[in-house]
């Protein structure tokens, strides 16, 4: 049965989605069977994987609302293994139903179960709020994947997100665990970012992912293209090191020649 990941993080523009996209493409060009399912009114992983929101026969509005089940929302992207629930705008009413509704912070949960043992991995891309919608998330997952800046500003976010874990570990899903934090749109040259990696790793230790992933034109510019960055430009610095992130997120050793494509992507 897959693992279940929520991608989240209340900040806005930290790339959640990016991520999301990217490391769901890099594990199913590696044969895993990958669900992501878009829970974000702006659609921004729906978007990523070239998927016209208009014309779409039922998203994850509907599916949360009882008006689909889960099996009937997922289309199919061109990339290797990968699947998709479709987000759309109508999420953005989606809070104020859910509140009159039974089970409102487990009807994600309900319906993930019914299509879970389909695939290797699914991830829920959360939007940025701390609202019914990333909650359902939580409840639903495994494990939370926390994408950041390295900015003072995000330690306050982490610090609300992990209240808000520890909330929901508490009262919806006791076996809720971190499977990592992972910092984006970074610049090794700035000493804030140094700090703020330093102090995120002094409180969660053996949380922080190693990759870390630089800012890149290329990156920036496959969502326009509907694509992720490893079928825009295979040759990338951000394909590379959504590559490295990949690995480590599946607990491999780095080869030769890949350590070596980093060091030079670094210089």
């Amino acid at each position: 049965m897959g693992k279940v990941i929520a991608v989240a993080n209340q900040k806005g523009g930290v790339g959640k989605s990016t991520t999301a996209v990217n490391l769901a493409a890099y594990l199913g060009s590696r044969g895993y069977k990958v669900l992501c399912i878009d829970i974000d009114a702006q659609g921004n992983c729906t978007t990523g994987f070239g998927i016209k929101k208009k014309g779409i026969p039922a998203s994850a509005y509907d599916m949360l609302t009882g008006k689909a089940k889960m099996e009937d929302t997922i289309l199919q992207t061109e990339f290797e293994n990968v699947s998709l629930v479709p987000g759309t705008a109508d999420l953005a009413g989606a809070e104020v139903e859910l509140i009159q509704m039974e089970e409102r912070f487990k009807r994600l949960k309900m319906q993930v179960l019914t299509v879970k043992e389909q695939y290797d991995y699914v991830f829920i891309d959360c939007p940025p709020a701390l609202g019914l919608l990333t909650l359902n998330g939580l409840t639903a997952c495994d494990e939370i994947l926390v994408p950041m800046l390295a900015e003072y500003y995000a330690l306050e976010g982490l610090t609300q997100l992990m209240h808000t874990f520890r909330l929901v570990r508490s009262n919806y899903n006791p076996t809720l665990d971190i499977c990592g934090i992972v910092f984006t749109m970074y610049d090794q040259r700035l000493n804030v970012s140094r700090q703020v990696v330093e102090e995120v790793q002094k409180y969660f230790p053996d949380k922080v992912f190693q990759t870390k992933i630089p800012r890149n034109v290329r990156l920036s510019e496959a969502p326009s293209y509907g694509k992720p960055v490893m079928y825009y430009d295979k040759n990338s610095k951000g394909a590379l090191f959504y590559e490295l992130l990949g690995k480590e997120f599946l607990g491999e050793e780095l080869d030769n020649k890949t350590k070596w494509r980093m060091r030079r992507a670094m210089t």
